[in-house]
């Protein structure tokens, strides 16, 4: 009787799917670090407290470039917490670890850099996302998302009756809408669809994009900043107009 009710509890091991933005480096390395400091550049705090998948499938690369390109993105801020496409002669117990089976959505075409968001199996973890407990084809949100967090909702529509604050991001499988100030960062689409649209009611945001297409701050035009906005897609092209 005493040693069965001394026995330790078994831990409870769960499976769980998250968010992470999934980088495609090219070759050579240079030039594409290059090109990911001036997307870092136009977007402050782009890759802080994101995680991050290292697709590297297809690189003709030893371990040693490999090592060095991840310690060169850990300079940059970029955390690698797992490595996809990798032989397994390349990793080592000084690595990220290996990773496979990625369900991937949209990519994204930044302004200059380019970046690829995938489904993995992490997610921003800096905040909790405000999400229903129940799935629905779309949700309100009553109250303002915070520095930090993540609201995500691939499913549908996002609607938004507060602000979204500077350094938080809204991912959203449809349109997105803001009543308040859009300061952070607002993805429409992200599951393949390019009729989603944002709306805002005071814009100001860091980055918004639609089924992968990507305006940051920079890219926005002075002429919008600070009024009501919406944004579509128009073949290829990011469209803009003001809602007043």
């Amino acid at each position: 009787m005493t040693s069965v009710l001394t026995q330790p509890r078994p831990i409870r091991l769960k499976g769980r799917s998250f968010l992470a933005l999934a980088l495609t480096p090219e070759l050579p390395f240079e030039e594409w670090l290059a090109r990911l400091d001036d997307l870092a550049s136009r977007s402050t705090g782009f890759f802080m407290r994101r995680p991050v998948v290292l697709d590297i499938g297809g690189l003709e690369i030893d371990r040693s470039q490999l090592r060095d390109l991840v310690d060169k993105l850990g300079t940059r801020h970029v955390r690698i917490m797992g490595i996809e496409g990798a032989r397994p002669s390349l990793l080592d117990s000084s690595l990220p670890p290996a990773m496979a089976d990625g369900r991937p959505t949209s990519d994204i075409e930044a302004p200059v850099a380019e970046a690829a968001a995938q489904s993995a199996t992490v997610e921003s973890v800096a905040a909790p996302a405000l999400l229903p407990a129940k799935a629905a084809p779309s949700i309100v949100v009553t109250e303002p998302v915070r520095s930090g967090q993540s609201l995500i909702f691939i499913e549908g529509d996002v609607t938004i009756v507060g602000s979204v604050a500077s350094g938080a991001e809204v991912i959203a499988g449809g349109s997105i809408h803001v009543y308040g100030t859009l300061r952070g960062r607002a993805m429409a689409g992200t599951m393949g669809n390019a009729s989603a649209r944002i709306f805002c009611r005071k814009l100001e945001a860091e980055l918004v994009a639609i089924d992968g297409y990507y305006k940051t701050a920079e890219d926005l035009g002075a002429d919008l900043r600070g009024k009501a906005v919406q944004f579509w897609l128009e073949g290829d092209t990011f469209k803009s107009g003001s809602l007043a």
